[in-house]
């Protein structure tokens, strides 16, 4: 810790990374996908609450059960992609904060308190997922994130019975360069950011 990583790590996980809307035709193995998991579970999330659910999208079945909830442009991409990873997020996290935070009754912090807790899950879920996304990086993988789906639909597909949401989906693979656009222009420093 405390040394900064070198041009090329800084390249692959954000300045020369792309989002990926063509792949090759390469398999993800199973046990790179559980890396991704394991890496990016250690970013912090508030009390260490943890809300982020993931499926690993990748059978033929399992793409046929996504597609119908897909949108239109989202498709072809999407079941050309070794593996769609659905980042979702547990509305009752806190069931597990005795054990996830045992310094504190964190779990009282949020149950009986709804709009407190599906806030705290949304925002935390979000963070995980943009851990997860520089996770694959660092793994080697590109990714395709995107919206562009239907959420109730993904969530009556793949999380009924449960307080799970679907949040954004995210392509896995190894990409094709020909589907790469052009890199989109970025806001300066001044223009998002301030020093006070």
């Amino acid at each position: 810790m405390g040394q900064p990583l070198d041009s090329a790590a800084l390249d692959q996980l954000f300045d020369k990374a792309h989002t990926n809307n063509k792949w090759q035709p390469r398999e993800v193995p199973d046990a790179l996908l559980k890396r991704i998991v394991d890496h990016m579970k250690w970013g912090p999330t508030s009390a260490n609450c943890s809300p982020a659910r993931i499926v690993f999208v990748k059978s033929k079945e399992a793409k046929e059960r996504l597609k119908p909830h897909l949108n239109e442009g989202n498709v072809a991409k999407t079941m050309a992609a070794p593996a769609t990873a659905i980042l979702a997020y547990d509305l009752k996290f806190y069931e597990y904060l005795p054990r996830l935070y045992p310094p504190a009754d964190a779990k009282s912090w949020f149950a009986g308190k709804k709009q407190h807790a599906d806030t705290t899950a949304f925002r935390n879920g979000s963070l995980q997922g943009g851990y997860f996304i520089l996770a694959a990086r660092a793994l080697g993988l590109d990714c395709g994130p995107m919206s562009g789906f239907n959420n109730a639909g993904v969530d009556a597909e793949f999380f009924a019975g449960t307080e799970i949401k679907s949040n954004f989906l995210c392509n896995l693979g190894y990409g094709d360069p020909a589907g790469i656009y052009p890199r989109s222009p970025r806001f300066n420093f001044d223009e998002m950011a301030k020093i006070i």
